[in-house]
């Protein structure tokens, strides 16, 4: 581009609260029904998308000189934008690094970049915190389910996160695979992990604590016999952007620490 966009689209939530807190919150012109953060966006902005799906048509109307979504999830709604002349650019981050650099790509997008790596290394400087708290001691082992049927374990930025927030990702393997349907497990993997700490932080949907109580032969896993049951809102550490390096982060430090 000769100059910067001046009319954006956002699809997802994390470039909408990226370019708020660069102060660029003027050139977002559409974001995602599923956007939270800031809070004033959803009060101010057109809802043009879901994840999955969007509505070209609506797209369209708003004259946006870009597009920015995120994930291969999102390749049909973005080859439909394609076709219909936009200009669209899909980021894949899945680590805490590629967070970052997305960061900093969408503020040298918008000729902020200055103050995108101020962002940046505020965000680098809180995982820097976190690792400092966390001290020597023993690690506690952990199973972060995002969905329950089928399972579908931690992505990679979470998987991470855990290790920052002094907890043993127990399926950080899985958690490398990009796409989810290599993240899946099976009641017996989680049985044979022994996870001494269970986090719900199903997308789309509260965590039916019954119901995951009720899976059988779970009543022996340590997680479950000593208590440590926990549900994470999925808008604080699903979205690949601050949000997870602030309140995402938050949560797992108070939860790995012993609180509620």
């Amino acid at each position: 581009m000769a100059s910067p966009p001046e009319r954006i689209v956002c699809l997802t939530e994390e470039p909408t609260e990226i370019l708020y807190r660069l102060g660029e919150q003027d050139r977002v012109v559409g974001i995602s029904a599923y956007t939270v953060r800031p809070p004033e966006a959803p009060r101010d902005k057109p809802v043009v998308s879901a994840f999955l799906h969007g509505s070209v048509e609506k797209i369209v109307a708003l004259k946006p000189d870009l597009v920015v979504g995120f994930s291969d999830i999102q390749a049909d709604l973005a080859r439909d934008l394609i076709r219909a002349g936009l200009c669209v650019t899909i980021f894949n981050q899945r680590t805490l690094e590629e967070i970052l650099d997305m960061t900093l790509m969408l503020g040298r997008i918008v000729g902020a970049e200055a103050r995108a790596r101020e962002l940046v290394e505020e965000l680098r400087g809180r995982l820097e915190a976190a690792r400092s708290t966390t001290g020597t001691g023993p690690r506690p082992r952990v199973y972060f389910e995002e969905w329950d049927d089928p399972m579908i374990t931690a992505i990679r930025w979470v998987s991470e996160l855990i290790e920052v927030a002094g907890g043993v990702d127990v399926f950080a393997g899985k958690g490398r695979e990009k796409m989810a349907q290599d993240r899946k497990v099976s009641p017996e993997e989680v049985l044979a992990a022994r996870p001494e700490v269970y986090i719900g932080c199903w997308c789309g949907k509260p965590l039916d604590r019954e119901a995951v109580l009720a899976r059988p032969g779970w009543e022996s896993l340590p997680a479950i016999r000593d208590g440590r049951v926990h549900e994470i809102d999925p808008s604080v550490i699903l979205q690949p952007g601050p949000a997870c390096f602030t309140d995402g982060l938050d949560a797992l430090l108070d939860i790995l620490s012993g609180g509620d």
